[in-house]
């Protein structure tokens, strides 16, 4: 039988491609390459590029970029210029390098924002994305401009981490995130969201088939994503920061009901009407800055 998304992801792609987006790879260097969903515009060598904000999807744990954010970037790619990266060892990003840190991660998406262009931006980060947004906000104060980041903390302590399994009921995160069964990934969507349907069995396959490559690498992605109490301590953060789910005096928190961890999936249109609202202001807010 065909899978599933081997049909889907063409279909997908398709569509992305009339409201304006298409994929490139960014080398970082030798070795080490990122994919992007990036604005048409940008791969054109062209002096009538719209000057439109640029919005930086970073992805969870479960997906690439593009699957993860597809109902976003449609709603938004008419009056932004959005860009949605594949972390390294999800989609078509790679790298020969040992490193899987955060602050690696954040480090490759900053280099590869740079070379497409990108000086300034608003980063759109859930769970692991939010965490990898976290620290390029900490690191790069002068590309994130502001943040709004969903089901996630800026970053994962020990403390965290163990009470967070203990609550799910595993004994690692590879083991809930990296499932290897049906009834795994079934677990995996039950606790990740509030009330999604299940999917059929063959699809459920077919995700397991194509969405959990790289294991050994996303295995240590997760290894090393866990960081001792004692490293840890709250950064100091310039920018606007705006939770959907406090971060110093500048952060905003929004509550969407009826919605898991996977919220953006879940409630797709009721997370865009507050992204949307969101990124308006922080629009404005920074045309007033830049005025005066």
């Amino acid at each position: 039988m065909v899978n599933f998304f081997s049909i889907y992801k063409p279909l997908l792609h398709g569509v992305l491609k009339l409201v304006g987006m298409t994929t490139q790879a960014v080398e970082i260097e030798p070795g080490t390459v990122l994919n992007f969903w990036v604005p048409t515009e940008t791969t054109k060598k062209t002096n009538n590029k719209k000057n439109k904000p640029a919005v930086v999807f970073l992805h969870g744990f479960g997906m690439d970029g593009i699957l993860n954010w597809q109902f976003q970037v449609f709603a938004l790619a008419k009056n932004y210029a959005v860009y949605v990266p594949d972390f390294l060892f999800f989609g078509g990003s790679v790298t020969d390098r040992p490193e899987r840190t955060v602050e690696f991660q954040s480090e490759c998406m900053a280099e590869g924002l740079r070379k497409l262009g990108v000086k300034k931006c608003t980063l759109v980060g859930v769970s692991y994305g939010g965490m990898v947004g976290f620290k390029m906000a900490e690191m790069y104060p002068e590309l994130v401009e502001s943040m709004v980041v969903s089901c996630s903390v800026m970053a994962l302590t020990e403390s965290v981490s163990n009470a967070g399994l203990q609550r799910i009921g595993f004994s690692s995160w590879a083991e809930f995130l990296l499932p290897k069964t049906v009834e795994g990934l079934r677990t995996l969507f039950d606790i990740g969201s509030y009330n999604l349907p299940r999917v059929p069995k063959f699809i459920s396959e077919d995700i397991l088939e194509v969405m959990f490559d790289h294991r050994k690498e996303r295995t240590e992605l997760l290894e090393a994503l866990v960081i001792s109490d004692k490293k840890f301590s709250i950064p100091h953060y310039p920018q606007k920061i705006y939770l959907v789910w406090q971060v110093g005096e500048k952060a905003t928190l929004l509550a969407i009901e009826k919605a898991g961890h996977l919220v953006n999936l879940e409630r797709p249109f009721v997370y865009n009407k507050h992204l949307k609202r969101i990124l308006a202001t922080l629009t404005e807010e920074q045309k007033c800055h830049y005025i005066n």
